[in-house]
């Protein structure tokens, strides 16, 4: 018996203070409670959860204003980050999403982020630039913006611009389109006398919608000289705020090169 009783004081000194009150009520319970069985698991908030709900980027004069103990912890650990430059997670920077946060102190210790890029999956010392970014994020319910400092090489850079480089590259192409087709529409248009017949004048109109908006008349037959050049499409009867701004543009384009017959 007092071997027993020396093996459960053991056991408890090994335990800390929740683990200790478990035992106790699931001893009390057995003996007590007919087997009850207190082994729930009882929601638990960490201190990374409060970190998790009250941190900010940037904190405003209301948050240290707020006396609880959540926010004395979320602004210790706010006072201990270097604000200075940041790091970047670009795991998504083909979306155009870039996740930054502030250095800890052994990241300034290392250079991490100064002397070695900011990309929290790059090391290289070599090449290195500084950019201020206008980081716009969403916060506790609000669009935030911030103008913070990163130090990034080459490669990460591109990173840093690919998604607005890639709307450039694709405005650039869809204008070059558009002057081709303008293009080769005024090599039509310039073919045609004032003397046309009104099946020329129509089939250019065709031409310029089809090549122009990617719109069809397919019950319209066309010129034998048109054959081929025209782009058998879905034909579109609703048309959204977009298509009818360009059909205004094309129909001033036209009235300033073909001249109209009665029908």
């Amino acid at each position: 018996m007092r071997s027993l009783v020396m093996q459960y004081q053991s056991d408890i000194r090994g335990l800390n203070a929740y683990d200790r009150h478990k035992k106790f009520l699931n001893d009390y319970v057995s003996y007590y409670g007919k087997g009850k069985s207190t082994n729930e698991k009882l929601p638990i908030k960490t201190d990374r959860d409060t970190l998790r709900e009250g941190y900010r980027f940037i904190r405003s004069e209301e948050d240290d204003m707020d006396a609880s103990w959540e926010q004395r912890l979320v602004k210790r650990y706010y006072d201990k980050l270097f604000k200075e430059y940041c790091i970047a997670d670009m795991s998504h920077y083909k979306v155009g999403k870039i996740g930054l946060r502030w250095r800890t102190e052994k990241e300034v210790i290392s250079g991490k982020g100064q002397f070695i890029c900011g990309n929290k999956h790059c090391d290289v010392k070599d090449g290195l630039a500084s950019y201020e970014v206008n980081f716009s994020y969403f916060e506790a319910g609000e669009n935030k913006q911030a103008l913070v400092k990163l130090i990034l090489c080459d490669r990460c850079a591109e990173k840093l611009h690919y998604k607005r480089r890639k709307e450039k590259e694709q405005i650039e192409k869809r204008e070059k389109g558009d002057r081709i087709r303008k293009r080769e529409l005024l090599e039509v248009v310039d073919d045609l006398d004032n003397e046309g017949s009104e099946e020329k004048r129509r089939g250019a109109i065709m031409l310029f919608f089809s090549q122009s908006l990617n719109w069809s008349f397919c019950s319209i037959e066309l010129p034998p000289y048109l054959e081929g050049r025209f782009k058998q499409t879905t034909v579109t009867c609703d048309l959204n705020p977009s298509q009818v701004e360009q059909l205004l543009n094309c129909l001033e384009y036209i009235s300033s090169k073909i001249s109209f017959g009665s029908t």
